[in-house]
């Protein structure tokens, strides 16, 4: 189901707690949402749909996959960048890494480990930071 974007700064400040298997509509609801937003938003992470659970959903190319519970196990070159979040409005200044390494849940909350680099790298980075309650 699409669901509403959440804006309330109050609201996305709050931590994210570990998924489980219970909050499988969660995954669905965020790649419903996310393809309804799909012209302006690469990520989404379940607090921007009013949950405070550590799920997200990333595109990478002709691919958006979920991740519950992402843990950054590794992450080299280090840079400065600028982003924007459908949450907010404008831009602000992050730092980011060029290469990531990831273990998370599948959508079948089956154990994964992936190395992302680039763009994709940068999304994941960047809804991670939601569950921490950093908004950029």
């Amino acid at each position: 189901m699409v669901k509403k974007v959440v804006r309330d700064p109050l609201f996305l400040r709050q931590k994210s707690v570990e998924a489980t298997e219970e909050d499988k509509q969660v995954i669905t609801d965020l790649l419903d949402t996310l393809k309804a937003n799909q012209e302006r938003c690469v990520g989404m992470a379940a607090n921007m749909i009013g949950i405070n659970k550590r799920i997200l959903v990333v595109v990478a190319g002709p691919f958006t996959f979920p991740m519950v519970n992402p843990v950054i196990t590794a992450k080299s070159g280090k840079y400065e960048t600028e982003e924007g979040c459908l949450s907010l409005d404008g831009v602000r200044p992050c730092t980011r890494y060029r290469e990531i390494e990831v273990d998370f849940l599948d959508k079948d909350f089956k154990p994964r480990h992936g190395k992302y680099n680039g763009f994709t790298a940068q999304i994941i980075q960047h809804e991670m930071d939601h569950f921490e309650g950093v908004i950029i």
